[in-house]
């Protein structure tokens, strides 16, 4: 992949929380989402790509547009898997809180992991805590080895865990270690992102979330330097069996970040929608302007862009028609 190609990806996630962004706080995340879906589709048709979706909306039958299987770009550049989330946090955009994102992942074809869509269990970790710890560890192991990679105290560690009613035990666990928590309401690819962004002061994301999501998280925190593991969660035999018929021949087994997103590059993108951990959320400002905030990232070269940029905003028939030069 040339290295031109991560200016055009993230010009690709503005467009998506731009238009997204206008519903923020609107209580309608079926509209935002779309928003952000039609932009991201729109802008990819100028990308000189021959790109194929891995992770998307859902099946063809299931959503109109990026979904898995469609092809993407002008088909005059390398051929790449493209993983997307148009809106990561659809119900944060709806109700105007924190940590919504536009996200893509891309990388040389057959390098990122056709992920069912269910639920994996997650274990992401920053630079400092890379390799050095195991998704299959009772907590309480982990949080020693963490306490002891870092030099710190359990008492002293910070985790990120998604507020949810499936995660009880788990944050019993993590109280009766009286380490710190910091609960999401939604957003789990910025979660596991967090924890490679010293200023954030999240140690360790851990839980379950979905697994397109978590190939997403991979291929950042690979970007980063960090580490994820993932073990999927089929919650029946026609799951079970859907993780095989996509070529995963053991679906319970621990997914490194070599399974996860390959060896070879990645390029991640991500634009803020909300304010979030590490990205601010879009700003419409006066004189028809708007301000993003966005990162872009690169695996083989380790390079972590971040990117602030002004956009003017027409205004037709009582709408922002979003023009970029």
């Amino acid at each position: 992949m040339e290295r031109e190609l991560a200016l055009e990806v993230v010009r690709v996630t503005e467009l998506a929380a731009l238009e997204s962004a206008s519903w923020n706080g609107k209580g309608d995340k079926n509209h935002a989402d779309a928003a952000a879906t039609s932009a991201m589709r729109t802008m990819f048709d100028s990308m000189s790509i021959k790109g194929t979706v891995v992770i998307g909306e859902g099946e063809m039958d299931e959503a109109p547009m990026l979904y898995i299987g469609e092809k993407l770009g002008n088909q005059q550049g390398p051929e790449v898997d493209v993983a997307v989330d148009p809106l990561e946090g659809t119900s944060l955009v709806a109700k105007g809180l924190n940590n919504a994102l536009s996200v893509i992942a891309i990388s040389n074809k057959g390098n990122l992991l056709h992920a069912p869509d269910m639920y994996m269990e997650k274990l992401a970790v920053g630079p400092a805590l890379a390799g050095k710890l195991d998704l299959l560890d009772p907590v309480e192991v982990t949080l020693s080895k963490a306490a002891t990679a870092l030099k710190k105290k359990v008492s002293d560690l910070s985790v990120m865990v998604l507020d949810r009613e499936r995660h009880q035990t788990l944050i019993q666990a993590l109280r009766d270690n009286g380490v710190r928590i910091k609960f999401l309401s939604d957003g789990d690819v910025e979660g596991a992102i967090a924890t490679a962004f010293p200023e954030t002061g999240i140690d360790l994301y851990l839980g379950s979330g979905g697994a397109p999501e978590g190939v997403l998280a991979a291929a950042a925190l690979k970007c980063l330097g960090g580490d994820f593991q993932g073990r999927l969660i089929p919650e029946n035999q026609i799951q079970y069996d859907r993780c095989v018929a996509m070529g995963l021949q053991n679906p319970l087994k621990v997914l490194t970040m070599e399974d996860l997103v390959g060896n070879d590059d990645v390029i991640f993108a991500a634009t803020g929608v909300t304010n979030g951990e590490f990205l601010k959320g879009v700003s419409f400002l006066p004189n028809q302007q708007a301000e993003t905030h966005s990162v872009v990232m690169r695996a083989q070269t380790r390079t972590i862009r971040f990117i602030k940029t002004i956009h003017y905003l027409p205004i037709k028939a009582g709408h922002h028609e979003i023009v970029f030069a």
